[in-house]
């Protein structure tokens, strides 16, 4: 749970290995590797991971200055396709989809009866591949709360629908909104470097800026005067009329998958996008946050479900229609 913690609030990459080479192996302690951006704050990285998991302390750490190239490597090479659910594949850029590698894999092993890539079938030929590189925002596929909203999204998505990504990290539920068969994306960011993240994404997987929008908006509140990033260009919005992200009740599907704080300091806004009756999906929060998530939303949203996974959670359900008055 740690690990995903890191993941969270800056690591780029993170690895898991019970026994340290120097270690007692019957020592009980978890050595994790983390991989950090050079811009980054690992100590306030650390505090807030152990924070955000209710830890009484701050385990014990190390850490080394490698050179930019190595990190890139180490991460790219800890970063492999992962199977979401049957038929959706999140693939590195640096990697070929497993579809791919499939179709080569069978030609070398014609005598095989059942050719495969690694513990996946032929069936996957078919499968939707997200192709990402996360770069330095989170959303790699490999986190909990991401594959709960993707699995969210498969489910709702139908076609032609608009969707809003409230947090869009590297842009992956939008690609993937767009690839399920959405309209379009609109994803929204505090963080410059997500949003060039998510445009390039975008473009890996050919989604042009007409099918997936992204903006770049101010720190705690998206308003009307934010700014919009479109193929690398930064437009001033302020002089705008209302458009994109600033227009409320317009969606018909939402998700905030960020962090507990502002999912309930801000759970009108987040809400006040979609249209009534549309499904509204929060995630990016611990199952024993649960409770403060549920109590926060049920002003807002109906038919309220729950998913779980490795300890985190992911919460949906319709919005409210207010009722006319009689």
């Amino acid at each position: 749970m740690f690990s995903e913690a890191l993941l969270c609030f800056g690591a780029s990459s993170t690895s898991v290995d019970e026994h340290d080479n120097d270690a007692d192996e019957n020592s009980e302690e978890i050595y994790i590797d983390s991989i950090f951006p050079e811009c980054e704050d690992v100590d306030e990285c650390i505090l807030n991971a152990a924070n955000s998991i209710g830890l009484k302390e701050i385990p014990r750490y190390e850490v080394r200055m490698g050179e930019q190239c190595n990190w890139i490597k180490k991460t790219q090479q800890s970063f492999h396709p992962v199977e979401v659910t049957k038929g959706l594949w999140i693939v590195p850029e640096w990697g070929a989809p497993p579809s791919y590698e499939l179709i080569a894999s069978e030609s070398l092993n014609f005598f095989n009866e059942e050719p495969s890539f690694g513990n996946h079938n032929v069936d996957d030929v078919q499968a939707t591949n997200i192709i990402l590189n996360p770069g330095l925002a989170f959303g790699s596929g490999e986190h909990a709360t991401t594959k709960l909203c993707l699995l969210l999204l498969r489910r709702l998505i139908k076609g032609g629908e608009l969707f809003l990504d409230y947090g869009t990290g590297s842009g992956i539920l939008g690609i993937a909104a767009i690839k399920f068969g959405a309209a379009m994306s609109v994803g929204a960011d505090i963080d410059p470097q997500a949003i060039k993240s998510a445009h390039q994404n975008a473009a890996l997987n050919n989604i042009g800026p007409k099918k997936m929008k992204l903006h770049l908006v101010p720190d705690r509140t998206f308003t009307a005067s934010m700014n919009e990033r479109v193929d690398g260009v930064v437009e001033d919005l302020s002089s705008h009329k209302i458009r994109g992200i600033s227009q409320t009740e317009k969606y018909d599907v939402v998700i905030a998958n960020i962090l507990l704080n502002p999912l309930l300091q801000l759970a009108d806004h987040i809400v006040s996008y979609a249209k009534p009756g549309a499904v509204v999906g929060i995630s990016g929060i611990l199952s024993e946050q649960l409770p403060h998530i549920i109590n926060r939303y049920s002003e807002f949203l109906e038919d309220i479900l729950v998913s779980e996974m490795d300890d985190w959670t992911c919460v949906s359900g319709k919005k409210k229609r207010v009722k006319e008055d009689h």
